[in-house]
């Protein structure tokens, strides 16, 4: 077993088979990272081309103890319908969730099933103090996703896209109460 499989390997749920993130995963990828719905209230500007997909996986570090990239394959079908993981702020101490779906498999619980067996992972290699998530006031749902997750709601905040196409309303969630506790 190689460093990274040791460090990032294939987790397994109910579900999901959730496995790095790899460069032929990139037209399975496009199907959401290419969709306006999905890509909506996304950081990331809507991706028009398949291989700007490739050419991000390609830029991920997966010797980075600090990020861990999966795609969510559906056990069912054998298709990759999404992707997410978490990532590590060292400066605030704070381990960030991301999330993404394809829209035809929203709504089936398919995000926290992935993401819990990522925490779980994650908490038994570094322990987590503390998760955070943040997602557009208009978008409910990822709202729910990370209540599944055990978090709770922060603080208001506002995020613009990194191609300064939109900016959002926004709420942070958090796995902490306001002295520092787990809820």
């Amino acid at each position: 077993m190689t460093d990274i499989e040791t460090l990032k390997p294939v987790l397994e749920t109910e579900r999901l088979i959730l496995r790095p993130i790899c460069p032929d995963d990139y037209l399975a990828a496009f199907e959401w990272c290419g969709d306006p719905v999905v890509n909506r209230f996304m950081l990331y500007p809507l991706y028009t081309k398949a291989e700007d997909v490739r050419t991000w996986i390609e830029s991920i570090d997966h010797t980075n103890p600090d990020a861990y990239e999966y795609v969510f394959v559906e056990k069912e079908s054998g298709i990759v319908i999404g992707g997410g993981g978490l990532y590590y702020h060292p400066d605030i101490d704070v381990w960030a969730v991301g999330y993404n779906i394809r829209h035809d498999r929203w709504g089936r619980g398919y995000t926290p099933e992935a993401e819990k067996a990522i925490i779980a992972h994650v908490n038994s290699v570094r322990p987590i103090r503390e998760l955070q998530g943040e997602f557009a006031c208009d978008n409910p749902k990822s709202g729910r996703v990370m209540e599944k997750l055990g978090m709770s709601y922060l603080m208001d905040a506002e995020y613009t896209k990194w191609d300064g196409s939109a900016t959002f309303k926004a709420k942070v969630y958090s796995s902490l109460g306001a002295d520092g506790t787990k809820y």
